[in-house]
């Protein structure tokens, strides 16, 4: 699977069933090259002007299912 194809998929919570966004960038580790940490964006775009918010981290452990339009994830 591409990135391309990974940042178009909706990320949601199985705990709340909350939408957190979709996947805006990833971490890997450079020896062995698997992925290890997905970054979603918290709120919208100009969040960061009026309410300033973390990103969501999630490590790949995370990731419950990857289906054809989103990811389900138990974020802790």
């Amino acid at each position: 699977m591409l990135f391309s194809e990974l940042r178009n998929k909706e990320v949601i919570d199985i705990k709340d069933c909350r939408k957190l966004g979709k996947i805006q960038d990833l971490e890997f580790d450079p020896r062995t090259g698997c992925i290890q940490k997905f970054y979603v964006p918290c709120g919208s775009k100009f969040g960061f002007f009026f309410a300033p918010e973390p990103d969501y981290v999630l490590d790949f452990r995370e990731i419950c299912q990857i289906g054809p339009d989103i990811i389900l994830v138990d974020a802790r």
